[in-house]
């Protein structure tokens, strides 16, 4: 039976080799040793001047550094107070950036700064919603080495295997136990560095473990002492047993050994090739490689890479077919992109709309009104919600919309705009968006589906309303001059909204040019399932709000599907979540709908599915539906389940163990006492969730070697997602981490789970240990 891996066993030959380096110094070795005698990271350690930008008025120059630690970013400013100078430090983690953007790519950049600087300009951005870091450097020159230099140690950081992650995280906590800076620890030091851990042990063990180290008898550890103390309290049973019952070869894991794990537990289709290719990706002695052996080192390498990740590495890259018409994919989307925070009073801003696509949103929204000087903002109309202009949410789109994935982006419009500032609108569009902005059909003839994300691929697709059918544009029967159509669905509600008695659907001018560029996405009330079959066209498609959304996936849940198998359809939040909150997608999923749009920029159990859901086929937005909800044959009810193709019955074992971080940094005395919970999200006969008990006072390395089994009829629309918590008796339980990915991505047999925190970023040092078999019921 499984039990908890950590997984911070070190290379023997790293911390042997390196046993003489001080606590300051042994710690950010890992990051030296890959960049040692690098001209950027000397650089960086070095630092240097730049200009801290925060208004037109407020530019002031800051010493920036890299802290010896090659892991800490500090800028500093020298405060005259009367005689006496005061050093003001601010500090920040390499692992806190999400990217760094040369030239003025920032908002902030834009406003408080002239185009003529562009090339001195550069910004770092955070995650979260951490304010961005506005510099401008004395040269070019000097903006090209700033950012270069700290894209190759950010990374470096990335790079870094799991287990030289943990391995930095447990030197660094070494390092802040050693009070003094002594390079030596003393007893109370090796009880904060446990804290630290978060673990919390009696005085006696602590003692005890503190006694056996000191073997020089001095009352305190250093060198070769600390090395062993660290190596005692880094031993995982667990990975002994797994690693003793294969390892059949002189003490050591030949490649039949391995293959024979493979095969037996892990359940792969291996051969002797796969056995010799992670021989020779993973083992790190030269005598036992040449062997064709694998060490207890490497085994615990593979283990904690991708090869040895519950998500199978296939599903790391586009797999499923990409030539199937739009429809019939989920589709990656984000509701109301501009806001920041909630829809009330909160900011617009473009950094919003490159955060979504950064995160592979294919799907955005524009809320359109009229601005002054004659340019259209963007914002949540009849509240207190800033304002962003229209034009240059575009440009950040142009330039953000393929980073991560090369497939097509829909910008849905919400057009409350005049038929002037329509126009600009229209030209906006062309103009900044070029050839890639689909303006007619492909091909030369009028077409009867969907064309595939292939053949998409690059391309920006406009959904909003139109003045007249696509076929005019093949009839020569289009409209030359402005029209009117009924404003958007959504348009209305937050109108009823904000409004005591339930106003009249208004309707709207529409400019020509605008409605030219509608092509696929052409937006038409929805009546009925009956009426949108005999009267709507494929690129015709409906927005739903959340409440007639359920119900009808209650009611009418195969008719939904039928609808969707031919047409796109489009859920939003209900207006009344003014906090920006999200309904739960996986019953939309469910019954086929591709544009099922969150909040994204509120972290959420909800956008934790949300990222599950398309963490698969390479995080490319865009995930291909099961062949039972593509099939005008199939008569499937997820609420309702009988015989057919999607029943496929599996049975999912989970035995799990963690090593987690402190959630309460504050109070440097908190240990968390950790549990898990394991959720599968599917439909309504799969829903389920379990749990382990908790353990006290032990985030560390705690084990709780609990068997699971849930049932499952549907795996094709099952995720799996592991929780978290901190157990309090006394209130809710606090969150730790989660992650989350679809039952048919997961791997069986030994795997660890990465463990995400709320946002969705990787906590590098933590990982969930895990025995998993995912078997055909009987």
């Amino acid at each position: 039976m499984a039990r908890g891996l950590f997984g911070i066993q070190t290379y023997d030959v790293n911390l042997c080799h390196h046993a003489s380096l001080s606590l300051h110094s042994s710690w950010n070795f890992l990051v030296l040793a890959c960049l040692e005698g690098d001209s950027d990271l000397q650089f960086l350690l070095l630092g240097g001047k730049l200009v801290k930008v925060r208004s037109k008025s407020w530019k002031h120059g800051r010493y920036f550094k890299l802290e010896e630690d090659c892991q800490t970013f500090s800028h500093e400013s020298k405060k005259a107070f009367k005689q006496n100078h005061t050093c003001e430090c601010n500090l920040f983690s390499i692992d806190d950036i999400e990217s760094v953007r040369k030239g003025r790519h920032s908002e902030g950049l834009k406003k408080y700064t002239d185009a003529s600087v562009e090339d001195l300009c550069f910004s770092i951005i955070f995650k979260g919603r951490k304010k961005n870091l506005d510099l401008m450097a004395e040269s070019p020159e000097d903006v090209n080495k700033w950012v270069s230099s700290l894209e190759k140690i950010i990374n470096n950081m990335h790079n870094l295997s799991n287990q030289k992650k943990s391995e930095h995280w447990i030197f660094s906590c070494i390092r802040k136990a050693d009070k003094n800076g002594d390079n030596m620890m003393t007893l109370k030091e090796v009880k904060h560095f446990l804290r630290q851990i978060n673990v919390e042990v009696d005085d006696s063990y602590a003692a005890d473990l503190f006694k056996k180290c000191d073997t020089s008898n001095s009352d305190t550890l250093e060198g070769e002492e600390i090395k062993q103390f660290y190596e005692m309290l880094t031993r995982r049973e667990e990975i002994d047993i797994i690693y003793g019952k294969y390892a059949q070869t002189e003490g050591q894991m030949s490649d039949r050994d391995l293959l024979n794990f493979l095969l037996n537990e892990q359940r792969e289709q291996a051969t002797a090739e796969d056995a010799h290719r992670l021989i020779e990706k993973y083992e790190v002695d030269k005598t036992a490689k040449q062997n064709n052996c694998m060490t207890k080192d490497g085994f615990l390498m593979y283990l904690q890479q991708d090869d040895g990740c519950i998500l199978n590495p296939a599903h790391r890259s586009v797999y499923q077919d990409m030539n199937q018409p739009l429809n019939h994919y989920y589709i990656s989307s984000s509701h109301n992109t501009y806001l920041m925070a909630d829809q009330l009073k909160g900011p617009s801003s473009t950094e919003a709309y490159i955060k979504a696509l950064m995160k592979s949103c294919r799907c955005v929204e524009l809320d359109c009104w009229d601005g002054a000087n004659g340019e259209p903002v963007i914002y949540h109309g009849h509240t207190l919600t800033s304002k962003v202009l229209f034009k240059d949410v575009i440009k950040a789109i142009k330039d953000y919309a393929f980073k991560t994935s090369q497939y097509p982006v829909i910008l849905s419009l919400e057009n409350h705009c005049t038929v002037e500032q329509q126009k600009l609108m229209a030209r906006h569009l062309v103009f900044f968006l070029g050839d890639a902005l689909v303006k007619k059909p492909l091909g030369d003839t009028m077409p009867t589906n969907f064309p595939s994300p292939e053949a998409l691929k690059g391309k920006f697709l406009i959904k909003g309303k139109r003045l007249n059918k696509l076929d005019s544009i093949f009839t020569n029967n289009n409209v030359i001059e402005d029209g009117t159509v009924s404003e958007e669905d959504e348009a209305a509600e937050c109108k009823e909204n904000s409004q005591k008695e339930k106003p009249k659907k208004s309707n709207i001018k529409l400019d020509k040019e605008l409605s030219d560029i509608v092509i696929y996405c052409k937006s038409v009330h929805f009546n009925s399932f009956e009426h949108a079959r005999e009267n709507q066209a494929f690129y015709e498609m409906s927005s739903f709000k959340e409440s007639k959304a359920f119900n009808l996936a209650e009611t009418s849940a195969t008719a939904f599907m039928h609808h969707n198998m031919d047409k796109l359809s489009r859920i939003y939040p209900a207006g009344s979540r003014t906090d920006s909150s999200n309904y739960n997608p996986v019953p939309m999923w469910n019954v086929g709908c591709q544009i099922v749009a969150l909040n994204f920029q509120t972290n959420s159990k909800e956008m934790h599915l949300n990222q599950g859901r398309f963490l698969m086929n390479g995080f490319c937005g865009y995930i291909l539906k099961p062949e039972f909800q593509r099939n005008l044959s199939s008569q499937f009810n997820p609420n309702a389940l009988t015989e057919g193709s999607w029943l496929k019955k599996k049975i999912f074992h989970v035995i799990s163990a963690q090593q987690l971080p402190k959630i309460n940094k504050e109070k440097q005395k908190s240990i968390v006492d950790p549990l898990v919970k394991v959720e599968i999200h599917g439909v309504q006969a799969d829903n389920a969730s379990k749990e382990t008990h908790h353990i006290e006072n032990n985030g560390f390395n705690p084990m709780w070697n609990k068997k699971f089994q849930f049932d499952i009829s549907v795996p094709e629309l099952a995720l799996v997602r592991f929780l978290l918590e901190d157990h309090d008796t006394a209130s809710q339980n606090d969150f730790i981490g989660q992650y989350c990915l679809p039952l048919t991505s997961v791997q069986n047999g030994y795997r660890h789970v990465p463990v995400l925190n709320k946002r969705g970023d990787n906590i590098s040092s933590a990982s969930l240990f895990v025995h998993l078999m995912l078997l055909d019921a009987p």
